[in-house]
């Protein structure tokens, strides 16, 4: 036994692709003689880092719908009969055992075909705002896994399993040690040490924030581990120096969040999670250009529970220096941030994920 065969779907965004490779990972684990199959959007990123994890990957010509009126917007319904057929035939000659989705544009056609073949579906949520792909595709889903309270509003009841986001192993088991940590960026271990994410690609107003803000972090003794991103690094790498690291990457994000004493970042949902299990003070701010605001509500579910604070774009230039001082000078907020972020981590999600998808295994 174990033969099984799974197609999964997720993409546009690191959001999307690395939880669905991360559920591939602990299929795979668990069932080494199944087979995988991933399908994503032709000209998006998971058409590179799906492979790069060792998994085919088939291409559907689909997009999003813009929010103005577009040519690609009057080439919208063709993508999607296109897209609808090519699934169809993708299901069918793969025969899966299961569907699973984990939001963005092509998971919609494949799972909605996979569906109608009688291939049971699970879908993973993994923003406090569902998307809506996976809105779309609720009704049919067998299960819905999600990481948020209150996805009722979105999905049906009885469907909602609450697993978490699935994590980076390496993140789930922190086993480096401080000095260690603060050491690998060359860094003094007995100065404060400030972390700056904006995801992958970088955040060009937390880059813009945190370059204005260069003096203010001197006079106040302060280190920085600044990701300004890949598409910013040439821009802001003049600003490297002994206490300022400028890296367009992280590769070893377990030193980076040992290391860090506060943490400012974006708000996206795989952000959030590694930031819950991380467990240090966090200023958001989160990005208001990502669909039906995504970022702010899952930064104001941390919010409510007392476990980070919030900063929206617009309040920065009145606000940052006061409520990053108030943070930095209060030993007791940033043990209480710390300790109330950490009670959210869910360390198991990717495995609670797995065992909802092995109900469903025939």
């Amino acid at each position: 036994m174990g033969n099984y065969r799974f197609i999964l779907s997720g993409g546009g965004t690191g959001g999307h692709i690395y939880p669905a490779i991360a559920i591939a990972n602990e299929l795979k684990q668990r069932y080494p003689k199944a087979e995988f199959l991933f399908v994503g959007a032709k000209d998006k990123m998971e058409m590179e880092k799906v492979p790069q994890a060792g998994y085919k990957i088939q291409g559907l010509w689909i997009s999003g719908l813009q929010r103005k009126l577009t040519l690609k917007n009057l080439m919208f319904p063709i993508k999607v009969i296109s897209s609808l057929i090519r699934a169809r035939k993708i299901v069918k000659q793969f025969m899966p055992d299961v569907a699973i989705g984990t939001g963005g544009f092509a998971s919609g056609p494949l799972l909605k075909m996979a569906e109608k073949v009688g291939v049971p579906c699970v879908l993973q949520e993994q923003n406090s705002y569902a998307g809506i792909t996976n809105k779309l595709l609720a009704g049919k889903a067998e299960a819905i896994c999600v990481a948020y309270d209150g996805m009722e509003r979105f999905f049906p009841k009885e469907k909602i399993v609450k697993t978490g986001n699935p994590i980076r192993s390496d993140l789930v088991n922190l086993k480096v040690g401080r000095e260690k940590a603060v050491q690998f960026f060359d860094l003094d271990t007995s100065k404060k040490t400030i972390l700056i994410i904006g995801g992958s690609l970088g955040a060009r107003r937390i880059n813009q924030l945190i370059e204005k803000e260069l003096g203010f972090f001197e006079a106040q003794g302060v280190q920085l581990i600044w990701q300004c991103g890949k598409l910013y690094y040439d821009e802001y790498k003049k600003h490297d120096s002994e206490s300022v690291k400028v890296l367009a990457f992280l590769n070893r994000m377990d030193c980076a969040y040992v290391a860090a004493d506060i943490i400012i970042s974006r708000a996206g949902a795989g952000s959030v999670s590694e930031l819950c299990l991380a467990g240090k003070s966090v200023l958001f701010i989160p990005s208001p250009n990502v669909a039906e605001d995504h970022q702010t509500k899952n930064a104001e579910a941390l919010v409510s529970k007392d476990a980070a604070i919030l900063l929206k774009e617009s309040e920065l230039d009145e606000k940052f220096e006061a409520v990053f001082l108030e943070v930095m000078n209060s030993k007791k907020m940033q043990e209480s941030l710390g300790n109330n972020i950490k009670k959210m981590a869910m360390p198991k999600a990717t495995e609670h994920i797995v065992d909802e998808i092995e109900k469903l295994l025939k």
